[in-house]
């Protein structure tokens, strides 16, 4: 009887015992010296109590504008303190909508994984697109232009470029930035734009609320008469504090990752920059926006994309990133 005969999963099979060892000695320079997460595995058992706590924020934050303050003043005030109450009301249901649009989009979005059985399909020293075959992998490491075949030991696959492994998924996610536990999930890829929206909807949202409730909160400091319940105060001084707390903490966030974006890198690479100094990715500051952002001005504020950006631009998909041209020039 014929002996059936099974797959091996092994994505270098066929290598020679050198070629294996080569490849995981150039996967071992790409690691980080130090990783932040690799005593943090206890990070998976937040799970939804983070989320939990985002919305414990927002609940108190609508709380103490909309029920104790601008309702309020909305239907006791009059002419010109209606209008400002009608203004601020209608501002803050539009950034929370942003603001949780962008949040649950970023948590429940896959960041990006290596798709099963990847392999590197182009010879880029050769111009040749076919699939590479055991005996062709040598010429790949490292070349002219400074690639090199990355594999990761942990997942037993091959990285695509800018891929990075994730300790706490346990995983190796495509453009990996960071893992965030606000958002219980990696940021990569696929969900980097939702991000970055989220911080950005976050940072007007908790600015417009420390703007509005700063009247009140002075009124804690100051012998004027008070109008309102002790549970009303303490909520409006709470949620004012929060607020203030987050805008100051998410706007040196929100500039860091803006800088990342106009750089076309992550807060990844941008650690490991001492030992690969060369931008190879970046393309321009709007370039590199639109590999984030995609091309259709209408999306630039909408955690989503569209179908034409996703066809065209394969960055978007973590597996494809555009060279500078000059790049091959630079390296020596």
């Amino acid at each position: 009887m014929p002996v059936e005969r099974k797959e091996l999963s092994d994505p270098l099979l066929g290598f020679t015992t050198d070629q294996r060892q080569s490849f995981l000695r150039s996967s071992n320079d790409s690691v980080m010296a130090w990783n932040v997460f690799r005593f943090c595995t206890a990070l998976k058992g937040l799970g939804f109590l983070m989320i939990l706590l985002v919305l414990g924020v927002v609940g108190v934050t609508y709380y103490a504008v909309v029920v104790t303050n601008y309702v309020p003043a909305l239907i006791h005030a009059g002419g010109l303190d209606s209008l400002v109450s009608v203004g601020v009301l209608i501002l803050f249901h539009a950034l929370l909508v942003m603001l949780l649009w962008s949040y649950f989009s970023c948590v429940f979005t896959d960041p990006g994984g290596v798709p099963p059985n990847w392999r590197p399909t182009i010879d880029e020293e050769g111009g040749e697109a076919d699939a590479l075959n055991a005996s062709e992998f040598s010429r790949l490491e490292p070349h002219s232009s400074g690639h090199k075949i990355r594999y990761c030991r942990k997942c037993g696959n091959f990285k695509p470029p800018r891929c990075h492994h994730c300790s706490v998924c346990g995983r190796c996610i495509l453009k990996m930035d960071h893992h965030c536990v606000w958002v219980v999930n990696c940021v990569g890829a696929l969900n980097y734009k939702y991000f970055l929206l989220f911080l950005f909807y976050t940072f007007l949202e908790t600015t417009l609320v420390t703007l509005s409730l700063l009247p009140n909160f002075l009124v804690f400091f100051s012998d004027q008469e008070i109008h309102i319940s002790p549970a009303a105060l303490a909520t409006t001084f709470m949620a004012f504090v929060l607020n203030l707390a987050f805008a100051l903490s998410i706007l040196g966030f929100l500039i860091m990752h803006i800088s990342l974006v106009a750089a076309n890198t992550t807060t990844i690479e941008a650690y490991e920059k001492r030992s690969s100094p060369k931008r190879c990715y970046d393309l321009g500051r709007m370039k590199n926006f639109q590999q984030v952002f995609g091309t259709d001005t209408v999306y630039w504020f909408l955690p989503a994309y569209t179908d034409e950006d996703k066809q065209r631009m394969p960055c978007l998909q973590g597996l494809e990133y555009p060279l500078r041209p000059d790049f091959d020039s630079e390296v020596s």
